[in-house]
């Protein structure tokens, strides 16, 4: 089934080599759309929930030069920011290069 369905979204998973994190609250409608995004475009990430975790919030922080809003999105270490700032990247046309760069 899901082969199906990246042919008809015309997605190409197999290309998508990068290591992305996303930091999120599990009723954040900001998170929710991030990784729709992400999903649309067939990448697999890691999803850190941090709802009422204090401590996980202070690494995402640390992490994200202080950010302390969900999401935090990193692609390859490198911290992309939050929702607008994905999207951002993908109406430049900047985001797919990222996702597709294996991880160092």
């Amino acid at each position: 089934m899901p082969d199906f369905i990246d042919r008809i979204l015309g997605r190409h998973p197999e290309r998508m080599k990068a290591n992305v994190e996303i930091y999120t609250w599990q009723t954040c409608p900001f998170c929710i759309r991030a990784k729709l995004l992400l999903w649309w475009k067939g990448v697999n990430y890691t999803e850190y929930k941090i709802d009422g975790d204090g401590a996980a919030r202070v690494k995402m922080a640390e992490r994200a030069n202080g950010r302390r809003s969900v999401p935090q999105i990193f692609i390859n270490n490198e911290h992309i920011g939050g929702c607008d700032d994905i999207y951002a990247l993908d109406a430049k046309g900047k985001l797919e290069p990222l996702l597709t760069e294996t991880a160092a």
